[in-house]
């Protein structure tokens, strides 16, 4: 968009450049620069407008974005001039992705390399690779704590060793998915060191206060995320004789966006890690980017319009880069962190569907699909050039983060409800086979929240321990019916290291003393590369689950029904046991794929007659994509087997 006063100022700026930025052919980047300058300029003015120093952060900030362009390799600005002709490229159904930690999977970088051999054969061709930057040893919260932003810890190798895997990625057809942390830096941060020692101008990058007047002001209304290990929001910093805020914890600083300075250095380090060949960058916490006295300090509007200029600011030096959301929201706040609009104000392409996935935990307690349904058709709309990131396990805890008022509608008393999921998945609850723990625990309030691997959590376990092959199985058959779930529902599935083979919780942790007050670190174990071996040996439970899925994966990427173009219609059936809806392919609707979960440990009826009226058996039978065998209706019923999927066509 052409205005005025905007590009007025953009040439004033292009005249007062670094004099050596002249010196390279920049055409793509002036001409992006031009095409996103009207919105960069307002966003920019309408948070950091009233300063006197606007011009000169202007001025830095395209610079910033000139010397990153600079610095791009030739390969990378090619992918982008690509993405920029398909730019709905991410929307195929053939990404699957792995989340995992680089030290815990394969030692480090090179090993990583050499390992990658696992996840091609199992079908994965997007790796997201958990933090890996520099973070002190004994206060890293995983990798969360960056003490250097640009510097990757020694444990793992080196920045030189990223670009080499980002190279073998990309010539096997794999995309890399890196996070960036964008809310608070590690308090041993270079900024944080100048700041204890009294640096006026990085103590601005940080909310620091000479008395608890105006943090106690904030604390009236913002909520504790970790209160059992970390409470308040607030930390009393001796050397400085100052309060930090640390939200998360007393190590962790909440870095200060109403600084342009901020914004723009995280900017820059975004687009560092671009330039090293990420395709996709994870900004984790988003959803606390900006702090309001009064306020949660969550999700506030600014918070909104910073990653509307990051995504911009992206979009002009290496627009081929997406961004992922990591914003554990409630359901009705996250699709806005897809932002307003696909072209105006973008912010990111990918978002956490943390709603689907606690959904599909209350499936498994429950038995049923009563409020997966209900959770489900409340999802609120997301953007067209917008995608889920749909996943049954990842690093975190489980959090119940379903609407209320579907539960009451499901006949729940929300608060009670959850009490018994978190009672059933820590095997409190009679008859409950899981294995979790409870994490986060608020005695304030009652609230807490699940950790533990999957395997565990579905009851495989202890149905080893009770060399019970009835439970084995039917464990087995929820970790398959979950994925199915995630692999059809429609955006990227994105699988958890070791699930595919049936991994266990692990006990580790807690010889270690910066993790055993953490019992996330019980999935978040070194993956055991003796038990993937048996992944080759027919009939061993790890054969069965990693055969299974790297069927289904192979499947999902042949269905075009399965691309993400808002092409989902959840289907309204009499047995509330059952999860069904159908993916139709955008460019030939005559292929479609009917979806049928069973959450039951019996088989079901699925009448279908309710199928017939969306277009399905219209004959006798319908095939049975993942089994290859063909489903009858007889008395005009099928019958679903017990926690178990169809992914029907005809």
């Amino acid at each position: 968009m052409y205005e005025q006063a905007s590009h007025a100022l953009l040439n004033e700026i292009l005249i007062e450049l670094k004099p050596e930025i002249g010196n390279y052919r920049l055409r793509h980047f002036y001409t992006r620069l031009g095409a996103n300058f009207y919105a960069i300029h307002s966003l920019f003015f309408h948070l950091y407008g009233d300063r006197p120093d606007f011009k000169e952060q202007m001025i830095n900030l395209v610079e910033t974005l000139a010397l990153r362009y600079i610095e791009r390799a030739p390969h990378l600005r090619k992918s982008d001039l690509m993405r920029e002709r398909d730019y709905n490229w991410f929307l195929s159904q053939k990404w699957v992705g792995m989340a995992l930690y680089c030290d815990r999977f394969a030692g480090d970088l090179q090993g990583l390399r050499a390992k990658l051999h696992y996840l091609q054969e199992l079908g994965v061709n997007m790796l997201h690779i958990m933090p890996m930057l520099d973070c002190p040893p004994d206060n890293s919260d995983g990798g969360y704590a960056v003490r250097n932003f640009c510097k990757i810890d020694p444990r793992f190798g080196t920045t030189e060793d990223v670009e080499a895997l980002a190279n073998s990625l990309e010539k096997s057809g794999m995309l890399l998915v890196l996070d960036v942390v964008v809310n608070h830096t590690s308090d041993e941060h270079e900024w944080a060191q100048k700041a204890r020692k009294g640096e006026k101008k990085f103590q601005d990058y940080y909310y620091i206060f000479d008395d608890r007047r105006i943090p106690d002001e904030y604390e009236k209304s913002m909520p504790e995320i970790f209160p059992a290990t970390s409470p308040g929001n607030f930390t009393w910093n001796e050397e400085m004789g100052k309060w930090v805020m640390t939200v998360f914890h007393s190590y962790q600083w909440d870095l200060n966006y109403r600084n342009p300075a901020v914004l723009i250095e995280m900017i820059d380090i975004i687009l560092f890690w671009a330039n090293k060949g990420a395709d996709i960058l994870r900004l984790d916490a988003v959803a606390f980017l900006w702090k309001k006295i009064g306020s949660t300090c969550q999700n506030e509007r600014e918070a909104h319009l910073l990653l509307q200029m990051m995504k911009d600011c992206c979009q002009v030096t290496a627009p081929g880069v997406l961004f992922i959301a990591e914003a554990i929201v409630s359901p009705g706040e996250v699709t806005k962190y897809f932002g307003d609009d696909a072209i105006n104000a973008k912010e990111c392409e990918i978002a956490y569907n943390a709603t689907f996935m606690s959904l599909l935990w209350d499936a498994v307690a429950t038995k049923n699909a009563n409020l997966l349904n209900r959770g489900v058709r409340s999802l609120p709309v997301k953007l067209e050039r917008a995608t889920w990131l749909n996943y049954v396990r990842c690093h975190d805890d489980i959090g119940l983060g379903f609407d209320d008022n579907d539960a009451i509608l499901s006949g729940y008393d929300p608060f009670q409800h959850r009490r018994f999921l978190v009672d059933y998945f820590t095997g409190k609850f009679p008859g409950s086979l899981a294995k979790g723990m409870p994490f986060g625990e608020n005695p304030k309030t009652g609230d807490a929240r699940i950790s533990g691997s999957l395997a565990s959590l579905v009851g495989l376990e202890t149905a080893l321990e009770n060399n019970d092959a009835g439970a084995i199985d039917s464990s087995i058959r929820t970790i398959l019916l979950l994925h199915s779930m995630i692999l059809s529902f429609g955006g990227i599935p994105l699988l958890y290291y070791g699930d595919a083979i049936g991994m266990l919780n692990s006990l580790e942790y807690l010889a270690d003393p910066s993790k055993r007050d953490d019992n996330r670190w019980a999935h978040r174990s070194h993956f055991d590369w003796h038990k993937a071996e048996k992944r080759h040996q027919t009939g061993t439970v790890e054969f069965r689950i990693f055969s299974a899925l790297k069927k289904m994966i192979a499947l999902r990427k042949e269905i075009p029904a399965f691309a993400d173009f808002d092409n989902r219609q959840l289907l309204a059936v009499d047995n509330i046991n059952l999860l069904v809806f159908s993916r139709t392919d955008t460019q030939d609707s005559r292929n479609r794929v009917l979806v049928v979960g069973n959450f039951y440990v019996e088989p079901q009826p699925l009448h279908v007659g309710a199928l017939k009226s969306a277009g399905f058996f219209q004959q006798d039978s319908m095939k049975d994509l993942n089994s290859g065998m063909y489903v009858a209706a007889e008395n005009e019923t099928i019958v679903i087997p017990p926690l178990s999927f169809y992914w029907l066509t005809d």
